[in-house]
């Protein structure tokens, strides 16, 4: 691998491998993101390898350790390249027959295919599986293209060819435009306009300027940014450098999680293979653009995803906010001009220059363009991430990608935005995912975290946990956030502990104004979001907690009992087994009852009971009925 001068020099390199990489020869893709290394992708990797040499097939079958294709929910993912044949949760024992049937014999291993649970019917494509077809990948879609640790995947893909573009045949002023035109909006949170923010930083009058990438990635269940970071890294770094290149920046960072390692790791091999192939560094293809990245592993606080609070931490002090009477892009890192993206901004950015504004503003809405990815999470069948086109409704995204909630449960919620955002109802299914349109319901679009609920989640109790998060999470800094939060946990608690009062609503909803309106930064500003968006649409709850001591969703442990129904109970033991306060008795052929002076109302009982028996029933707000005497406990037929 050896520095490339110029541009001819890096046309000339990718011909090259591309050259080398002609005609149909397979190549076994498998997921190595953090996900499916978790569920065993290592083994399957290893036993690929040592069969296809077994078989002799080493010469002409290659194995990529690939990036997450985003259908976590059925890892480890192996696609077999050019069919693209797909096969899901494959694990090293299937690997033998997956060489012998697919790479020598050119057959489908039926049984590791997608089948759908309705209709039995089979996918062997990866675009057919229902999953994948409904959505529009633009960056996930080369996930599992690549090795993330081989710069040559990425540049044959056409990796670094928008930079090329941009260094030989446009002006700063053309990149900046073209992003401008495109009407990228920042995907970490409050949608800025991204030109516009480049724009202010280039207009500045600085000696220096900075662009960030910001790989903190705090939400509860998100891993967007995670995903693109270990399975694309050069997508990010190319765009970071077309960000520099557009505003006159000569150094860049990125601020990661530490808890991030294989994220880490990836990031620091492709800034190194970068910077040896000419990407980074001085002189970039030619042009005479110097440019240098820098990588800061972050401590794992929330607060840090702040803009102001990650430069504070960038410079070495503790990662806490500041006011913004300068924005951070005019008078940011060490008081200059510094543009800060998340991950999957940046990522768009190759893709606006290689293929023009026009193109990308041609998906989404009228003020939301492009695609989105989200974590889609919770009580749902396919969890992972999908990437879908703006304007794509919540019901399809649910229904259609996600595959409706599970066990015939009844679809309750939505919340979306990350534990500054809101809960939308049912009735609001319909809505088409924007920016704006997310705002418009007291929800907002925050980095992409999508978590489903369905009829067994206690809404005020989604709030308790999201306010309880918060003030964990708070930096303690401003009045408003620290102590504002911690009243609305406390009250909360009241709530769900059944000991709420209807003043206490009153009161919620006026530290959620004051807290809304005071705190120093956007944080604590959206932090009454959770709170106030689920008491606009599932007052309800609160009041039954309020007025009638009672959840309807039968979660709230203070205000549920369990009790076994006698003519369901078999006497199996399982539930007596489980439960950890000794509170069940019963013998075989005993019916069990549960005394309730013991019982710390825990629900492993109702848990573990098995569904051919039913036999536990949750009850909130109506008295428990009484035990069986002893001499009626025989198991009834």
């Amino acid at each position: 691998m050896c520095r490339l001068e110029n541009t001819a020099a890096y046309e000339a390199y990718r011909k090259e491998l591309l050259d080398a990489r002609a005609g149909d020869a397979p190549t076994v893709a498998v997921c190595a993101g953090t996900g499916c290394l978790a569920m065993g992708a290592k083994g399957v990797i290893e036993a690929f390898e040592s069969a296809i040499e077994e078989k002799g097939l080493d010469a002409t079958v290659g194995v990529k350790r690939a990036g997450c294709p985003g259908f976590c929910e059925r890892g480890p993912v192996v696609v077999i390249h050019p069919e693209e044949t797909c096969y899901l949760q494959v694990k090293p024992e299937d690997v033998a027959e997956i060489v012998e049937q697919t790479l020598a014999g050119g057959k489908v291993v039926e049984r590791l295919l997608y089948e759908d649970a309705a209709s039995g019917a089979r996918s062997q494509r990866e675009s057919e599986i229902p999953f994948y077809a409904h959505q529009e990948r633009r960056l996930l879609a080369s996930n599992i293209k690549l090795d993330s640790r081989k710069i040559d995947d990425y540049v044959a893909l056409g990796g670094y060819s928008a930079l090329a573009k941009a260094l030989s045949s446009m002006s700063a002023q053309d990149v900046l435009d073209e992003v401008k035109n495109a009407n990228l909006r920042g995907r970490g949170g409050a949608g800025f306009p991204a030109g516009r923010k480049w724009e202010g930083s280039r207009d500045a009058p600085a000696d220096e300027r900075f662009v960030i990438v910001n790989a903190d990635e705090g939400d509860p269940g998100a891993f967007m940014d995670r995903a693109l970071l270990e399975g694309n890294p050069h997508s990010i770094l190319e765009g970071l450098i077309l960000g520099a290149y557009a505003i006159g920046a000569h150094q860049g960072y990125v601020y990661v999680r530490q808890e991030y390692p294989l994220a880490v790791d990836n990031l620091l091999h492709a800034i190194e293979e970068a910077t040896r192939l000419g990407f980074l560094g001085e002189d970039i293809l030619g042009s005479g653009f110097d440019f240098v990245v820098h990588v800061h592993r972050g401590a794992g606080a929330f607060v840090c995803g702040e803009s102001t609070a990650l430069m504070t931490a960038l410079e070495g002090r503790v990662g806490e906010p500041r006011p913004k009477y300068v924005r951070s892009n005019v008078k940011g890192l060490w008081g200059k001009p510094s543009v800060l993206n998340n991950v999957e901004t940046w990522a768009n950015v190759p893709l606006i220059i290689n293929h023009g504004a026009e193109w990308f503003t041609k998906v989404g809405t009228e003020t939301s363009k492009g695609t989105k990815i989200f974590s889609l999470v919770g009580k749902i069948t396919n969890t992972g991430l999908v990437e879908v086109p703006m304007g794509m409704t919540l019901r399809q995204i649910v229904e259609d990608i996600g595959g409706g909630v599970p066990g015939g449960k009844k679809f309750k919620a939505v919340q979306t935005g990350g534990p500054s955002g809101g809960c939308i109802p049912e009735s609001m299914l319909d809505l088409p995912v924007g920016f704006d349109e997310l705002s418009d319901v007291g929800s907002m679009m925050g980095s992409g975290g999508m978590i489903v609920m369905d009829e067994d989640t206690c809404m005020v109790d989604v709030a308790r946990y999201f306010t309880e998060f918060l003030t964990d999470e708070s930096c303690g800094k401003c009045i408003p956030c620290r102590e504002g939060l911690r009243q609305m946990l406390r009250l909360l608690n009241k709530i769900v502990e059944g000991k709420g009062t209807r003043e206490d609503l009153a009161t919620l909803e006026e530290i959620s104004e004051v807290t809304s309106v005071a705190s120093l930064c956007a944080l604590g500003k959206s932090a009454p979001a959770p709170l106030l968006s689920t008491l606009k649409y599932f007052r309800e709850e609160f009041e039954a907690h309020i007025d009638e001591k009672r959840c309807p969703a039968l979660s709230c442990n203070e205000m549920v009992r369990y009790w076994i129904d006698p003519d369901a109970c078999k006497a199996c033991l399982i539930c007596t087994r489980h439960c950890p306060s000794e509170a069940i008795s019963g013998a075989k052929k005993q019916i069990h009852v549960i005394d309730q002076e013991l019982c710390n109302g825990c629900g492993s009982c109702w848990e573990v009971c098995p569904d051919k028996f039913d036999a536990i029933r949750r009850i909130s707000g109506a008295p428990v009925p009484d035990p069986l005497p002893e001499d009626q406990r025989e198991v009834r037929a």
